[in-house]
């Protein structure tokens, strides 16, 4: 009699083979969650990029900083700029603050009303001064950003902290550009 060899995975090793799959996977999805949220919000920076160029090229005065703001800020029915993952942007008039509030029914797990701050400072001789206070003196110079989430480390590292203007939550810094971090 001629005993023939079963050729072929043991019930073991593919137990093992699904384990590891599972555990790749249980760590692989929440990164991939987190890089898609992050895809999500840099249309918010595109976005605000409008925003950044209305504020440096039409504010040269508080007067005329205050009349951009009122016009860009009237787009979309008061919402500034809005997009499938913005609710809206809006600029400060009185210091030339952006808000960029993203909508977390499409963004993903992110806090209700989440935003990144832009600020905008005039490099000038002495250094970085904001933009509404820059705007009332006779110095001018080339604007710089400052943006913040819940943690501001880089702003301020940078000399360009959030002035405070707006109110409502910072978006996670993990979800945040490295320079909004």
């Amino acid at each position: 009699m001629k005993s023939s060899a079963q050729s072929g995975f043991t019930l073991i090793e593919l137990m093992i083979v699904v384990a590891i799959i599972g555990i790749l996977a249980a760590v692989a999805l929440p990164a991939y969650q987190d890089y898609t949220i992050r895809a999500r919000i840099t249309e918010g920076l595109a976005i605000a990029t409008d925003a950044k160029t209305t504020v440096a090229t039409m504010a040269a005065t508080n007067a005329d900083l205050i009349a951009s703001a009122a016009s860009f800020n009237s787009q979309s029915g008061g919402f500034g700029a809005v997009s499938k993952y913005v609710k809206s942007v809006q600029i400060d008039d009185t210091n030339g603050e952006l808000e960029v509030v993203f909508n977390e029914a499409n963004v993903g797990p992110i806090p209700a009303d989440s935003s990144l701050i832009f600020t905008p400072y005039q490099q000038l001789a002495a250094g970085p001064v904001q933009l509404g206070a820059a705007l009332g003196g006779a110095e001018t110079g080339a604007i710089d950003w400052g943006c913040s989430s819940d943690s501001n480390l880089v702003a301020d590292a940078r000399g360009l902290p959030r002035v405070g203007a707006f109110t409502t939550v910072a978006l996670p810094a993990k979800f945040a550009p490295g320079d909004c971090r």
